[in-house]
């Protein structure tokens, strides 16, 4: 079993920055591919970045690309998520989710463990 633990969200105005690290605890945590959705109120999950175990891989939602950056230090069984030129409509829950398999383009349930979620809110 894999605990996946979100943090780093918050406030930040449009154009800003904020960097999100997902932690993942269990004997084997390194060893997932990992990835990043979102969820905005009265919306559906929408992919942002995905990431294979060994970090060779990566691909971006195309609202995203150029803008986020997804990277891992399995030494430490973290992922991170840079977000730069943060827009209001990024505002939402940013889940990580891992999963023993790496997809370019994963669904929610792809993700075997998902966190509890941080929130993202960028003002205007």
């Amino acid at each position: 079993q894999v605990q996946v633990v979100e943090s780093g969200g918050g406030l930040v105005q449009a154009g800003g920055s904020l960097r999100l690290s997902c932690a993942a605890y269990g004997r084997t945590a390194s060893s997932y591919s990992m990835g990043w959705f979102r969820q905005a109120p009265g919306k559906e999950y929408e992919f942002v970045a995905t990431i294979s175990w060994t970090g060779d891989r990566t691909n971006y939602a195309d609202s995203v690309k150029g803008r986020f950056t997804i990277s891992r230090d399995n030494a430490k069984n973290t992922v991170y998520l840079q977000m730069n030129s943060l827009k209001p409509e990024d505002t939402a829950v940013y889940y990580c989710g891992a999963d023993w398999n790496y997809s370019d383009y994963p669904v929610r349930g792809d993700y075997a463990y998902w966190g509890q979620g941080t929130q993202v809110t960028v003002s205007s």
